[in-house]
């Protein structure tokens, strides 16, 4: 294996690499894999992944390979946007999937992407797209496109000055239609989103508001169900049950 180019790369953006190269899809990395998604000497590489494992940022499973470990994860649940949120989202989740029987997340901005804080899944309904963790993009999923219809004109240049990801046939991947279907979503106060990201699913997501008034989550439902619009109502009201459990009083999007 050649040596990677290091050059100007200092300890901590090399453990950084090596952290940022587990995804969703590649939760278990050997340290052959991470060297060549990271770009490290193997040596290098080794040394990290070893202070990385002292310190429980990475576990070693049995055969070998690695995997975030749990100190990770308990630094996570400390993030302000994180863990007071999900406090007071899962209590009202918990009523909507009793309502709903399907699949019921909570989503925050990050960057150009939503990130699903919190769900809670239905056992017959249809498959998610990523866990708990994971990533959503903004223009095909339901709780993506409320963040992206409340995240202001900088952030909607920003997502669409790239090519957008098409998944489906039905993925809006222009700019001006997604504009359109943004629109639609703060003048009804929900998006619904059909089998845009996915064949066969459906969602439906309306925005959490903060203290301030200012949205910070997204609260959807994710579904089989091509009828999925009908339960924009109870997603409205739950999201507004979470507001006024962050606080918010006598205002509205």
């Amino acid at each position: 294996m050649p040596d990677g180019d290091e050059s100007g790369r200092t300890v901590l953006s090399r453990a950084l690499a090596i952290l940022a190269a587990f995804t969703v899809d590649r939760p278990e990395l050997t340290l052959a894999q991470l060297c060549r998604i990271t770009d490290l000497r193997h040596s290098t590489a080794h040394r990290q992944v070893a202070e990385l494992l002292e310190w429980g940022a990475v576990e070693r499973l049995p055969n070998g390979a690695y995997v975030i470990g749990l100190r990770l994860w308990e630094l996570g649940t400390l993030n302000p946007r994180a863990l007071p949120l999900r406090a007071h989202a899962l209590p009202i989740m918990e009523d909507l999937h009793s309502a709903t029987r399907q699949h019921v997340q909570l989503a925050v901005l990050e960057g150009m992407e939503a990130v699903v804080v919190e769900r809670i899944s239905g056992q017959t309904v249809v498959s998610v797209a990523s866990p708990v963790g994971g990533r959503l993009p903004l223009h095909a999923t339901a709780a993506g496109r409320v963040l992206l219809a409340y995240g202001g004109e900088d952030l909607f240049r920003y997502v669409t000055g790239s090519t957008l990801a098409r998944f489906t046939v039905s993925t809006i991947t222009e700019a001006e239609p997604l504009r359109r279907v943004t629109a639609q979503c703060r003048h009804d106060g929900f998006a619904v989103v059909r089998e845009e990201l996915t064949t066969g699913t459906y969602s439906v997501a309306a925005p959490i508001l903060d203290s301030r008034g200012q949205v910070e989550a997204a609260l959807s439902v994710v579904s089989s169900n091509s009828k999925v619009r009908a339960m924009a109502p109870a997603v409205v009201l739950a999201a507004r049950g979470v507001s006024r459990n962050r606080g918010l009083r006598g205002r509205s999007v």
